[in-house]
Protein backbone atom coordinates (compact mmCIF):
# COMPACT_ATOMS: atom_id res chain seq x y z
CA UNK A 1 0.00 0.00 0.00
CA UNK A 2 1.32 3.30 -1.21
CA UNK A 3 1.07 5.82 1.89
CA UNK A 4 1.74 9.89 1.16
CA UNK A 5 3.33 12.20 3.42
CA UNK A 6 0.81 13.07 5.41
CA UNK A 7 -0.01 9.53 6.42
CA UNK A 8 4.25 9.47 6.81
CA UNK A 9 4.70 12.31 8.67
CA UNK A 10 1.44 11.48 11.06
CA UNK A 11 3.08 8.30 11.46
CA UNK A 12 6.54 9.76 11.88
CA UNK A 13 5.92 12.28 14.57
CA UNK A 14 3.55 10.15 16.79
CA UNK A 15 6.90 7.71 17.19
CA UNK A 16 8.94 10.76 18.23
CA UNK A 17 6.45 12.07 20.63
CA UNK A 18 6.12 8.86 22.36
CA UNK A 19 10.06 8.34 22.39
CA UNK A 20 10.87 11.90 23.47
CA UNK A 21 8.07 11.28 26.28
CA UNK A 22 9.26 7.95 27.77
CA UNK A 23 13.50 9.38 27.86
CA UNK A 24 12.18 11.98 29.48
CA UNK A 25 10.06 10.42 32.33
CA UNK A 26 13.04 7.84 32.43
CA UNK A 27 15.84 10.58 33.13
CA UNK A 28 13.53 11.88 35.84
CA UNK A 29 12.86 8.70 37.38
CA UNK A 30 16.49 7.87 37.65
CA UNK A 31 16.80 11.40 38.94
CA UNK A 32 14.28 10.17 41.75
CA UNK A 33 11.66 12.62 41.51
CA UNK A 34 9.00 10.01 40.68
CA UNK A 35 6.92 7.60 42.65
CA UNK A 36 6.35 4.26 41.93
CA UNK A 37 7.64 2.00 38.81
CA UNK A 38 7.77 2.66 35.64
CA UNK A 39 7.21 0.55 32.91
CA UNK A 40 8.80 2.04 29.29
CA UNK A 41 8.13 1.88 25.89
CA UNK A 42 10.95 2.75 24.15
CA UNK A 43 11.52 0.43 21.06
CA UNK A 44 7.81 -0.25 20.27
CA UNK A 45 6.48 3.10 19.38
CA UNK A 46 5.36 1.84 15.82
CA UNK A 47 2.54 -0.25 17.11
CA UNK A 48 0.53 2.33 18.93
CA UNK A 49 1.75 4.74 16.08
CA UNK A 50 0.06 2.44 13.32
CA UNK A 51 -2.91 1.10 15.22
CA UNK A 52 -3.90 4.46 16.37
CA UNK A 53 -3.74 6.15 13.22
CA UNK A 54 -6.50 3.98 12.14
CA UNK A 55 -8.66 4.78 14.64
CA UNK A 56 -11.48 7.83 15.39
CA UNK A 57 -11.61 9.99 18.56
CA UNK A 58 -14.82 7.77 19.50
CA UNK A 59 -13.16 4.51 19.11
CA UNK A 60 -11.34 2.90 22.60
CA UNK A 61 -8.11 1.33 23.47
CA UNK A 62 -7.35 -0.67 26.62
CA UNK A 63 -3.90 -0.29 27.87
CA UNK A 64 -1.22 -2.41 29.77
CA UNK A 65 0.96 -1.42 32.47
CA UNK A 66 3.44 -0.21 29.77
CA UNK A 67 0.59 1.90 28.70
CA UNK A 68 2.27 5.75 27.60
CA UNK A 69 2.50 5.15 24.11
CA UNK A 70 -0.52 3.55 23.86
CA UNK A 71 -2.24 6.99 25.66
CA UNK A 72 -0.02 9.53 23.75
CA UNK A 73 -1.22 7.59 20.31
CA UNK A 74 -4.59 8.37 20.83
CA UNK A 75 -3.68 12.14 21.68
CA UNK A 76 -3.24 11.71 25.31
CA UNK A 77 -2.51 15.30 26.77
CA UNK A 78 1.35 15.01 27.93
CA UNK A 79 0.72 17.39 30.52
CA UNK A 80 -1.88 15.31 32.57
CA UNK A 81 0.18 12.69 31.78
CA UNK A 82 3.37 13.89 33.16
CA UNK A 83 1.51 15.30 36.83
CA UNK A 84 0.22 11.54 36.88
CA UNK A 85 3.68 10.34 36.97
CA UNK A 86 4.51 12.38 39.52
CA UNK A 87 1.15 11.60 40.95
CA UNK A 88 0.26 15.14 41.30
CA UNK A 89 -3.17 16.76 41.99
CA UNK A 90 -3.44 17.63 38.30
CA UNK A 91 -2.66 14.15 36.40
CA UNK A 92 -4.80 12.70 35.11
CA UNK A 93 -6.11 10.86 37.61
CA UNK A 94 -5.76 13.21 40.33
CA UNK A 95 -2.31 11.62 41.25
CA UNK A 96 -4.18 8.13 42.26
CA UNK A 97 -3.24 6.14 39.50
CA UNK A 98 0.44 7.16 39.21
CA UNK A 99 2.27 5.59 35.65
CA UNK A 100 0.43 2.25 35.22
CA UNK A 101 -3.34 3.77 35.20
CA UNK A 102 -3.87 6.41 33.06
CA UNK A 103 -6.85 7.04 31.30
CA UNK A 104 -8.71 9.59 29.42
CA UNK A 105 -12.57 8.44 28.49
CA UNK A 106 -12.67 12.08 26.36
CA UNK A 107 -10.36 10.28 23.57
CA UNK A 108 -11.70 6.87 24.15
CA UNK A 109 -8.69 5.61 26.07
CA UNK A 110 -10.63 3.47 29.00
CA UNK A 111 -7.37 3.16 30.95
CA UNK A 112 -4.44 1.20 31.81
CA UNK A 113 -4.11 -1.86 34.05
CA UNK A 114 -1.26 -2.65 36.23
CA UNK A 115 -3.44 -6.26 36.25
CA UNK A 116 -1.73 -8.53 33.98
CA UNK A 117 -4.81 -9.56 31.59
CA UNK A 118 -7.34 -6.75 33.19
CA UNK A 119 -7.34 -5.02 30.44
CA UNK A 120 -9.62 -8.49 28.27
CA UNK A 121 -12.82 -8.21 29.97
CA UNK A 122 -13.41 -4.53 30.19
CA UNK A 123 -12.30 -4.95 25.92
CA UNK A 124 -15.21 -7.34 25.80
CA UNK A 125 -17.88 -5.02 27.78
CA UNK A 126 -16.91 -2.32 25.65
CA UNK A 127 -17.36 -4.52 22.45
CA UNK A 128 -20.34 -5.28 23.26
CA UNK A 129 -21.70 -1.59 24.64
CA UNK A 130 -20.72 -0.70 20.54
CA UNK A 131 -22.72 -4.01 19.28
CA UNK A 132 -26.12 -2.89 21.85
CA UNK A 133 -26.22 0.57 21.12
CA UNK A 134 -25.56 -0.32 16.71
CA UNK A 135 -22.89 2.10 16.42
CA UNK A 136 -19.96 1.71 14.06
CA UNK A 137 -17.30 1.90 16.44
CA UNK A 138 -14.43 -0.15 17.22
CA UNK A 139 -12.08 -1.67 20.48
CA UNK A 140 -8.31 -2.01 20.79
CA UNK A 141 -7.37 -4.21 23.63
CA UNK A 142 -3.09 -4.00 24.07
CA UNK A 143 -1.66 -6.36 25.67
CA UNK A 144 1.98 -8.33 25.79
CA UNK A 145 3.54 -12.15 25.85
CA UNK A 146 2.51 -12.78 29.23
CA UNK A 147 -0.82 -11.45 28.91
CA UNK A 148 -1.32 -13.92 26.21
CA UNK A 149 -1.39 -16.61 28.52
CA UNK A 150 -3.44 -15.29 30.74
CA UNK A 151 -7.48 -16.85 31.40
CA UNK A 152 -9.29 -13.61 30.88
CA UNK A 153 -7.25 -13.71 27.33
CA UNK A 154 -9.01 -16.64 26.14
CA UNK A 155 -12.35 -15.96 27.76
CA UNK A 156 -12.45 -12.60 25.99
CA UNK A 157 -11.45 -14.37 22.47
CA UNK A 158 -13.98 -16.78 22.30
CA UNK A 159 -17.13 -14.34 23.54
CA UNK A 160 -15.72 -11.81 21.37
CA UNK A 161 -15.85 -14.93 18.46
CA UNK A 162 -19.36 -15.54 19.49
CA UNK A 163 -21.30 -12.21 19.58
CA UNK A 164 -19.08 -10.77 16.79
CA UNK A 165 -17.66 -8.41 19.29
CA UNK A 166 -15.38 -5.32 17.09
CA UNK A 167 -12.48 -5.57 18.75
CA UNK A 168 -9.21 -5.95 17.60
CA UNK A 169 -6.87 -7.77 20.14
CA UNK A 170 -2.95 -6.10 19.64
CA UNK A 171 -0.34 -8.35 20.83
CA UNK A 172 2.99 -6.53 21.59
CA UNK A 173 5.19 -9.57 21.24
CA UNK A 174 8.35 -7.89 22.48
CA UNK A 175 9.90 -11.38 23.56
CA UNK A 176 9.27 -11.27 27.29
CA UNK A 177 6.77 -11.71 29.79
CA UNK A 178 8.33 -9.50 32.76
CA UNK A 179 12.29 -11.31 33.09
CA UNK A 180 11.27 -14.83 31.23
CA UNK A 181 11.14 -15.21 27.37
CA UNK A 182 7.85 -16.31 25.47
CA UNK A 183 9.40 -19.31 24.31
CA UNK A 184 9.41 -20.41 28.25
CA UNK A 185 5.94 -19.85 28.13
CA UNK A 186 4.27 -19.57 24.84
CA UNK A 187 2.78 -23.13 23.60
CA UNK A 188 2.78 -21.32 20.36
CA UNK A 189 5.55 -19.23 18.32
CA UNK A 190 3.35 -16.51 17.62
CA UNK A 191 0.29 -15.50 19.57
CA UNK A 192 -1.71 -15.22 16.02
CA UNK A 193 -1.96 -18.68 15.59
CA UNK A 194 -4.10 -19.15 18.82
CA UNK A 195 -6.55 -17.53 16.56
CA UNK A 196 -7.87 -20.54 14.66
CA UNK A 197 -8.99 -22.06 17.91
CA UNK A 198 -11.79 -18.72 18.89
CA UNK A 199 -12.64 -18.95 14.30
CA UNK A 200 -11.04 -15.05 13.76
CA UNK A 201 -8.57 -14.22 11.93
CA UNK A 202 -5.11 -14.11 13.26
CA UNK A 203 -2.43 -11.74 11.63
CA UNK A 204 1.12 -11.47 12.18
CA UNK A 205 3.46 -8.49 11.00
CA UNK A 206 6.56 -6.86 11.94
CA UNK A 207 5.92 -4.68 14.54
CA UNK A 208 9.49 -2.35 13.94
CA UNK A 209 7.79 -1.82 10.92
CA UNK A 210 5.42 1.48 11.38
CA UNK A 211 3.93 0.93 7.74
CA UNK A 212 3.40 -2.68 8.05
CA UNK A 213 1.09 -2.20 11.53
CA UNK A 214 -0.79 0.67 9.97
CA UNK A 215 -1.98 -1.61 6.97
CA UNK A 216 -2.46 -4.83 9.01
CA UNK A 217 -4.25 -2.77 11.64
CA UNK A 218 -6.40 -0.94 8.81
CA UNK A 219 -7.71 -4.29 7.62
CA UNK A 220 -8.86 -5.56 11.14
CA UNK A 221 -10.00 -1.94 11.85
CA UNK A 222 -12.22 -2.23 8.82
CA UNK A 223 -13.46 -5.29 9.39
CA UNK A 224 -14.73 -4.48 12.89
CA UNK A 225 -16.45 -1.81 11.54
CA UNK A 226 -18.74 -3.72 9.17
CA UNK A 227 -19.61 -5.63 11.92
CA UNK A 228 -17.67 -9.06 10.91
CA UNK A 229 -16.26 -9.13 14.51
CA UNK A 230 -12.60 -9.72 16.09
CA UNK A 231 -9.37 -9.95 14.88
CA UNK A 232 -6.04 -11.12 16.57
CA UNK A 233 -2.85 -9.09 15.60
CA UNK A 234 0.90 -10.82 16.80
CA UNK A 235 2.82 -7.42 16.31
CA UNK A 236 6.70 -8.50 16.52
CA UNK A 237 9.53 -5.87 18.10
CA UNK A 238 12.03 -5.99 21.25
CA UNK A 239 12.07 -3.82 24.46
CA UNK A 240 14.86 -2.20 24.31
CA UNK A 241 14.47 -1.10 28.11
CA UNK A 242 13.96 -3.54 30.85
CA UNK A 243 11.14 -4.66 32.38
CA UNK A 244 10.88 -1.22 34.53
CA UNK A 245 13.57 1.45 34.88
CA UNK A 246 16.21 0.07 36.99
CA UNK A 247 15.78 -3.65 35.95
CA UNK A 248 18.98 -5.17 36.45
CA UNK A 249 18.37 -7.27 33.07
CA UNK A 250 20.53 -10.19 34.10
CA UNK A 251 18.16 -12.71 31.34
CA UNK A 252 19.85 -10.99 28.45
CA UNK A 253 22.98 -9.56 27.43
CA UNK A 254 24.08 -6.52 26.37
CA UNK A 255 24.85 -7.30 23.04
CA UNK A 256 21.71 -8.90 22.26
CA UNK A 257 19.95 -6.00 23.12
CA UNK A 258 22.70 -3.22 21.08
CA UNK A 259 21.22 -5.68 18.02
CA UNK A 260 17.89 -4.56 18.34
CA UNK A 261 18.55 -0.97 18.43
CA UNK A 262 20.40 -1.17 15.33
CA UNK A 263 16.50 -2.32 14.13
CA UNK A 264 14.66 0.17 16.11
CA UNK A 265 11.18 1.50 14.59
CA UNK A 266 12.05 5.08 13.96
CA UNK A 267 15.73 5.43 12.56
CA UNK A 268 14.32 2.27 10.44
CA UNK A 269 11.30 4.62 9.35
CA UNK A 270 13.08 7.41 8.90
CA UNK A 271 15.87 6.21 6.40
CA UNK A 272 12.43 5.18 4.24
CA UNK A 273 11.14 8.70 4.67
CA UNK A 274 14.28 10.35 3.69
CA UNK A 275 14.44 8.05 0.00
CA UNK A 276 10.73 8.93 -0.40
CA UNK A 277 10.59 12.37 0.16
CA UNK A 278 8.45 11.99 3.25
CA UNK A 279 10.76 13.99 5.63
CA UNK A 280 13.45 16.07 5.24
CA UNK A 281 16.53 16.71 7.70
CA UNK A 282 15.13 20.06 8.76
CA UNK A 283 11.76 18.89 9.08
CA UNK A 284 12.91 15.73 11.65
CA UNK A 285 14.97 18.36 13.84
CA UNK A 286 11.84 20.65 14.11
CA UNK A 287 9.79 17.62 14.57
CA UNK A 288 12.13 16.41 17.63
CA UNK A 289 12.34 20.15 19.19
CA UNK A 290 9.02 20.20 19.04
CA UNK A 291 8.46 17.49 21.30
CA UNK A 292 11.29 18.37 23.24
CA UNK A 293 10.18 21.60 24.56
CA UNK A 294 6.35 20.33 24.82
CA UNK A 295 7.68 17.84 27.25
CA UNK A 296 9.90 20.14 29.17
CA UNK A 297 6.77 21.94 29.61
CA UNK A 298 5.12 19.09 30.78
CA UNK A 299 7.74 18.60 33.66
CA UNK A 300 7.44 22.01 34.37
CA UNK A 301 3.56 21.69 34.98
CA UNK A 302 4.00 18.51 36.70
CA UNK A 303 6.48 20.12 39.22
CA UNK A 304 4.37 23.48 39.69
CA UNK A 305 1.67 21.01 40.46
CA UNK A 306 0.19 20.33 44.22
CA UNK A 307 -0.24 16.78 45.50
CA UNK A 308 -3.33 15.62 46.26
CA UNK A 309 -4.65 16.51 49.48
CA UNK A 310 -5.18 13.55 52.07
CA UNK A 311 -8.98 13.50 52.01
CA UNK A 312 -8.79 12.89 48.24
CA UNK A 313 -8.09 9.34 49.15
CA UNK A 314 -11.67 8.99 49.81
CA UNK A 315 -13.03 10.17 46.76
CA UNK A 316 -13.64 9.54 43.44
CA UNK A 317 -14.16 5.61 45.12
CA UNK A 318 -18.30 5.28 45.64
CA UNK A 319 -21.06 6.45 43.49
CA UNK A 320 -24.12 7.96 45.01
CA UNK A 321 -26.62 6.41 42.77
CA UNK A 322 -29.74 8.83 44.06
CA UNK A 323 -26.79 11.95 42.56
CA UNK A 324 -26.04 10.40 39.81
CA UNK A 325 -29.45 9.90 38.77
CA UNK A 326 -29.35 5.90 38.95
CA UNK A 327 -32.39 4.09 40.49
Amino acid sequence: MAIDKDLALKLYRTMVRIRVFETVTEKLFLEGKLPGFVHLYIGEEAIAAGVNANLRIDDYILSTHRGHGHTLAKGGDMKKMMAENYGKFTGYCKGKGGSMHIADFSIGMLGANGVVGGQFPISVGAGLSIKLRKTDQVVVAYFGDGAANRGTFHEAMNMASIWKLPIIFVNEDNQFASTTRKVRTLSVEHVAQRASAYNVPGVRCDGNDVIAVYEAAKEAVERARRGEGPTLMSCQTYRLKGHFIGDPEKYRTHEEVEKFWKQEPIGRFEKIAFENGWLTEEEKNAIWEEYQKEADEAVKFAEESPYPDPEEALKDVFVNPLEEGLK
